[in-house]
């Protein structure tokens, strides 16, 4: 048993660190991305349309994963799509984290009318579809960086209100909640001190899970052409380009996906991995 359990810890830490290390390595290239990208992600140059990658017959030294149909550098294009896809991420999970969290914290607390109040908007919330409701936004708002984030704010929001409310209701139900009380604490310092220590990890789970998900909305709205501006890189948009030719210029499609996969996963196992690691119940 006792071999059992080490080895589940060590495979858990495994999947945390290279996550965190995906992450890392990502959010490395997108800052440095204008020195460290090859070419100009928006240059064309139509002599140079649909070049294969590096290891392929009929390519150029420099365009390491090759060109799109326009000649622009996939690899430019991929490093400077993720700082879009990494600020969506950031700012979009953190903002629906914190008010998402904070709802769902005091009505699972404090219950009563403010838990009747946040519920019923919680319902009425999750009524609408939230593919059709994101995109009625964008198409109100206009295309652009703050319209997507405010899009996803605003829809994913629930998503943590029903679970942070679940977890502080049966958190407030636990014994030292109650000797908190006794020992005259107040509600705002048992929520806060004695609740909110106990909510956290799955708060950052959900907060890693929300991340990667504002990162696949970012790409859907991009492969639609409701993002920014499609002359700008970003992996849904260049997902969409490379549909249109994959058979001629497979590596357009393939190398963006990979990277949009593989960063979705990343933000996925990083959350698990937190939990297993700091969650004092596991532990």
């Amino acid at each position: 048993m006792a071999d059992a359990r080490a080895l589940l810890r060590r495979r858990a830490g495994l999947r945390l660190w290279l996550s965190a290390g995906w992450i890392a390595f990502v959010a490395a290239v997108a800052l440095l991305a204008p020195w460290i990208a090859p070419h100009d992600p928006l240059a064309q140059d139509l002599f140079l349309g649909r070049l294969p990658p590096f290891w392929m017959a009929g390519t150029e030294p420099g365009y390491w994963l090759g060109t799109d149909s326009l000649g622009r550098d996939v690899l430019s294009r991929i490093l400077h799509g993720a700082r879009i896809a990494l600020i969506v991420a950031l700012v979009a999970g953190t903002l629906t984290c914190l008010i998402g969290a904070t709802l769902g914290l005091l009505a699972g607390f404090l219950r009563g009318w403010v838990d009747l109040v946040i519920s019923r908007l919680i319902d009425i919330w999750m009524a609408f579809p939230p593919v059709l409701f994101s995109i009625l936004l964008i198409a109100v708002l206009g295309p652009g960086l703050s319209s997507i984030i405010i899009a996803i704010v605003v829809i994913d929001w629930t998503r943590f209100a029903r679970v942070v409310r679940a977890e502080a209701m049966a958190q407030g139900a636990m014994d030292y909640v109650a000797s908190a009380r006794v020992a005259g604490r107040s509600r705002v310092g048992t929520m806060l001190r004695e609740i909110l220590p106990n909510v956290l990890p799955t708060i950052v789970v959900l907060l890693t899970l929300e991340m990667g998900i504002a990162v696949i909305v970012e790409a859907i709205l991009s492969f639609v052409n409701l993002s920014i501006s499609t002359d700008d890189p970003t992996w849904g948009g260049m997902i969409a380009e490379g549909r249109t030719s994959v058979h001629q210029a497979w590596w357009v499609l393939v190398f963006p996906l990979i990277t949009l996969f593989l960063t979705v996963l990343a933000f996925s196992q990083l959350g698990e991995g937190l939990k297993d690691r700091y969650d004092p119940v596991l532990r």
